[in-house]
């Protein structure tokens, strides 16, 4: 009887997960074996806080195949998550509970901290182990905005000031955040949500000063944002309003400038302008909308006198 002599088939190739699971630097940080993390790139500053909303990209793969089955990273601007709220991932909030702005790093979940014993029909088999590449972009310490405003009126003019403006500001972040991602009614609502609990009367100079700071800086991010949405009454209002905190804030008399001339009232337009041109010789923006205004001011007086010229050219030509 002849043997076989067929070489032995050779073992089927680990996936990418088992062999981040033997390289070096993969750090258990759930303590039992169930979370697992190697940092990518280093980030800058504090860990994410609990119960912050954080801005991330993910990728999320199953062992055995190349594709990620979840992913934002085409995204360019992610929404907010709240932590322990939007994030279902057991092992994915521990993750970013280690994290740093700016950090890349991956994580492999155990069944226990993902998907469970279950898993997600059809998309996540049974007792899956996978793995998440995330990079987080931001992250706003929410937490105590969050609880403030879930009081009553009665219940949050109890507060020390310097917790009312520390809760302000973090409203003015998300502004700012939904700002750049262009989400420009939702920034609005975030800078009037701020607005709304600075009408406390203070009980000093001091006070009244700091809540006026508190007060320029939402009413020019209100300005700028009702300009991005087409609505330069509104811009001009906020704008005024920090003027009459402040006669020479060079930016609100900017902000001023551009909604006139957005509404076509040269003369105020340049008033405006020229007064910020004035505190701020040098600012090329203001100097810039100066150029724009003269220009729009030629183009409309050339419409005029065309119009004039063919309103009058009948009684021309009857004589």
């Amino acid at each position: 009887m002849s043997q076989d002599r067929r070489s032995p088939a050779p073992p089927a190739p680990s996936s990418f997960i088992q062999r981040l699971l033997r390289a070096r630097g993969l750090q258990d940080i759930s303590g039992d074996g169930g979370v697992r993390k190697v940092e990518l790139r280093a980030g800058s500053g504090q860990t994410v806080p609990l119960a912050a909303s954080v801005a991330v990209k993910y990728s999320g793969y199953l062992e055995h195949r190349d594709e990620p089955f979840c992913t934002n990273s085409y995204s360019r601007f992610p929404k907010l998550m709240k932590l322990g709220k939007d994030i279902t991932l057991w092992g994915l909030e521990i993750g970013l509970l280690t994290m740093k702005k700016r950090e890349v790093a991956r994580f492999i979940f155990t069944p226990s901290y993902a998907y469970g014993q279950q898993g997600c029909p059809p998309l996540i088999p049974p007792n899956a182990l996978v793995m998440f590449e995330v990079e987080l972009l931001d992250f706003l310490d929410s937490e105590e905005s969050d609880s403030f405003f879930e009081l009553t009126p009665e219940q949050q003019d109890t507060f020390p000031l310097q917790k009312v403006l520390k809760v302000a500001n973090t409203e003015r972040e998300f502004g700012n955040y939904l700002y750049h991602k262009k989400s420009f009614m939702a920034a609005k609502d975030r800078y009037k949500r701020a607005f709304s609990i600075l009408g406390r009367s203070p009980s000093s100079e001091e006070e009244q000063s700091q809540i006026n700071a508190s007060k320029v800086l939402l009413f020019l991010n209100l300005s700028l944002t009702y300009l991005k949405l087409e609505r330069p009454e509104q811009a001009l209002a906020y704008g005024e309003k920090v003027l009459e905190i402040d006669q020479r804030n060079a930016k609100a008399l900017f902000r001023c400038g551009q909604a006139c001339l957005c509404m076509t009232e040269y003369e105020r337009a340049r008033d405006f302008l020229a007064r910020a041109q004035h505190i701020q010789p040098f600012n090329r923006d203001i100097n810039n909308e100066l150029k724009k205004l003269e220009s729009c001011y030629r183009d409309y007086m050339e419409r005029e006198k065309e119009t004039c010229r063919r309103m009058f050219a009948p009684l021309d030509s009857s004589g």
